[in-house]
């Protein structure tokens, strides 16, 4: 990559950067990823996929596979902690997952196939809303016109604080934990503080909820029986001391690696949300948010990517454990060839989420070359 095409998508990164919007909002952002790739002349660009999702297809010269690259459109709800002079100009929200430098990676490649239009099949370049609520795949994929550019093969990849700049780790098998929130409302009856007896309080079943929850995490090994439930949120009533309460919440996280020990968590949090009801005589509900399934590379997509990452000077460091950290990229598994690959953003750098976080530029080269090398090794 020269220095020119470096500071080309660099300046597309900080203008992205500049003006994050959290998932479903990507209005503006899709906007300028579309005005960017317009430049280069896609066969076909699909704007309002599964919401602001953008596609630019580049048709190859004879049949073959259809190869999908993603990248994540949204931002944080989080306060951006930064003296560049691209930070956020919308306050309380951030680019601090790196989707901005995903995104300039993924669009770099609209130039080489501009110029030198794939031998056979089909590139897709998705720019994806929502990721970060785990909605944003699964509306994609059920958007009509997604069935014009279904995938055989689509890979993506998330940016690796701790792992130096582009530098590659990759697995075969689970890649992102299962995740989901659960949502749990317990419902008694107010009573003023002076007579709690006339009431039903939640505080008995908060009380047994938080260990008893945090309890069913099992296994600190990340195989097939690793179940994790964070309690994130607790709520008993409202802020006086005049009102015995009669309504609670708990809100905790759920995590495991794959789908099916997903499953049986569920069970086994719903048994214990019931039986902590029925002691205390409340009526309660559940619900879920921010589902993600488990995301597993396939072993033919990994080898794709692991020749590939090797022929762009970058060889993967293959893994035997999948991340912690949840990705609805999972979702593309079900009709594709899928694998995720990680890409260093340095030892120094902060985490995924810290509101002092910001993508290195630097890291850009990398991941547009493996991407490149990728469509390159499958459609010539």
């Amino acid at each position: 990559m020269t220095p020119e095409r470096l500071a080309r998508l660099t300046r597309l990164r900080h203008a992205l950067h500049r003006i994050p919007e959290v998932s479903g909002a990507e209005e503006k952002t899709a906007a300028m990823v579309a005005d960017y790739l317009r430049r280069y002349e896609p066969d076909q660009l699909l704007t309002g996929l599964g919401g602001h999702g953008i596609a630019a297809v580049y048709e190859g010269r004879s049949d073959g596979p259809t190869v999908l690259i993603r990248s994540e459109l949204d931002g944080l709800p989080i306060e951006e902690l930064s003296d560049q002079p691209y930070r956020s100009i919308h306050a309380g929200r951030g680019h601090l997952c790196g989707h901005d430098g995903h995104m300039a990676m993924v669009a770099a490649l609209a130039e080489d196939l501009s110029a030198n239009r794939p031998a056979r099949g089909r590139a897709v370049l998705l720019f994806q809303p929502a990721e970060e609520t785990g909605r944003g795949a699964a509306a994609v994929i059920a958007d009509p016109a997604f069935a014009q550019i279904a995938p055989d093969y689509a890979f993506s990849l998330h940016n690796l604080p701790g792992l130096p700049v582009g530098q590659v780790a990759l697995c075969s098998g689970p890649a992102n934990c299962a995740s989901r929130g659960m949502r749990i409302k317990l419902n008694g009856k107010t009573s003023h503080a002076a007579a709690p007896q006339d009431g039903v309080s939640p505080a008995g079943a908060i009380a047994q909820l938080l260990p008893a929850l945090a309890g069913l995490s099992s296994s600190a090994e990340l195989g097939a029986e690793f179940a994790l439930v964070t309690v994130t949120h607790a709520r008993l009533g409202e802020a006086t001391f005049g009102i015995a309460p009669g309504y609670g919440e708990v809100w905790a996280t759920l995590r495991t690696v794959t789908d099916a020990r997903m499953e049986r968590l569920i069970s086994d949090a719903s048994a214990l949300v019931a039986l902590a009801c029925a002691a205390e005589g409340l009526a309660f509900s559940t619900g879920f948010d921010d589902v993600f399934d488990a995301c597993a590379n396939h072993p033919d997509a990994v080898a794709v990517l692991r020749a590939a990452a090797t022929a762009a000077g970058c060889p993967a460091q293959m893994q035997d454990v999948p991340r912690r950290w949840s990705e609805d990229f999972g979702k593309f598994a079900k009709q594709a060839k899928t694998a995720m690959f990680w890409l260093g953003s340095g030892t120094d750098q902060p985490q995924l989420h810290n509101p002092d976080y910001n993508f290195p530029d630097a890291a850009i080269p990398a991941g547009a070359g493996i991407f490149l090398q990728t469509v390159r090794n499958l459609l010539g």
